[in-house]
């Protein structure tokens, strides 16, 4: 007797996938490094607001991201497994951020003759109560942000031997004479920043998420130039800010930050870091056409960090700073 061939469970979950891809001229390795260091992500991908690792080793990580899907922040937190010699990333969230039940996938290079790469970004992906209106939301999310990582590596890998001169990170600590709470509290109140910091020309400042903010801002910089940047920030009360600049200065392809406030150990303190990612093709037109890149990454750590160290120093209730 011939059995009926089986049919899918109504209730098993429709797996949905997307696959992008894009030639970079650099070799494997180049690109590899900029996919496996996800701390830095904020400044090399658009979508990518903040990083935030819980473990980490050098073939295993689990982390929270946050990103921009659809004009809207979601939130999830994901494990990558790291095969460098492979030059292979799997990644799969623990928890779906609803309309997504579940997402998985990796990186994978291929090393073409010419000494090119071939980049291939794979997706998996079920959605919550099987939705099709849902599934082909996050369809298009994941061409429009794929297109843009992938734009992205090639970007900033095309560089060359700069590449890693490109990608800069630093930060500045401060001793604070207030409770970590005050200090986060002046950080946090953005809105403010006009009045009380001296090279801040105007803010605006919404937040119609709870701990996500917009913050539009006019700044000058030592040296006399103003910028408009704007940005997206998430604020985790009371320990830390993250920000992603969406329209960062003219020298910059980049620019994500982290405020951190700790109580603990031996007195509080305050933390500003800085990753940003520079635009080698701006650096002449902005600091002269014999400038470098190390000129511009002497320039960028110098301008942002006396910004960074000046609104630290307020935030932290020194002697001497103009009250609060």
């Amino acid at each position: 007797m011939r059995k009926s061939p089986r049919t899918a469970s109504p209730t098993t979950p429709r797996i949905h996938r997307a696959e992008h891809s894009l030639v970079v001229a650099a070799p494997a390795s180049v690109v590899y490094d900029l996919i496996a260091n996800a701390a830095s992500w904020p400044a090399v991908f658009g979508p990518c607001v903040h990083v935030r690792h819980l473990d980490h080793n050098p073939r295993a990580e689990r982390f929270e991201i946050w990103a921009d899907v659809n004009g809207r922040v979601a939130q999830w937190t994901s494990r990558r497994t790291l095969d460098p010699e492979r030059r292979y990333v799997a990644f799969r969230q623990e928890h779906g951020s609803p309309p997504v039940a579940s997402m998985s996938g990796g990186w994978l290079l291929r090393e073409l003759p010419d000494g090119h790469t071939e980049v291939v970004l794979r997706h998996r992906f079920t959605i919550v109560d099987h939705d099709p209106t849902a599934a082909a939301e996050v369809s298009r999310a994941l061409d429009r942000n794929s297109a843009a990582e992938l734009g992205a590596l090639a970007r900033i890998a095309e560089v060359g031997p700069a590449t890693g001169g490109l990608v800069l990170t630093f930060s500045d600590t401060i001793a604070l004479a207030c409770p970590a709470e005050d200090a986060y509290e002046f950080v946090n109140r953005a809105d403010l920043w006009a009045e009380r910091l001296p090279h801040v020309a105007r803010t605006e400042l919404t937040e119609t998420v709870p701990g996500i903010q917009e913050l539009e801002m006019d700044t000058v910089t030592a040296d006399g130039s103003a910028h408009t940047t704007r940005s997206i920030r998430v604020c985790s009360r009371p320990g830390w800010i993250a920000y992603k600049q969406r329209t960062p200065p003219k020298l910059l392809l980049g620019h994500s930050g982290l405020w951190t406030f700790d109580d603990a150990g031996t007195g509080a303190v305050a933390s500003a870091r800085h990753t940003v990612v520079i635009d080698p093709e701006a650096v002449p037109a902005v600091l002269g056409a014999d400038a470098t890149l190390a000129d511009a990454r002497t320039y960028i750590r110098r301008a942002l960090g006396d910004n960074s160290r000046a609104t630290l120093a307020l935030a932290a209730g020194l002697p001497g700073t103009v009250p609060r």
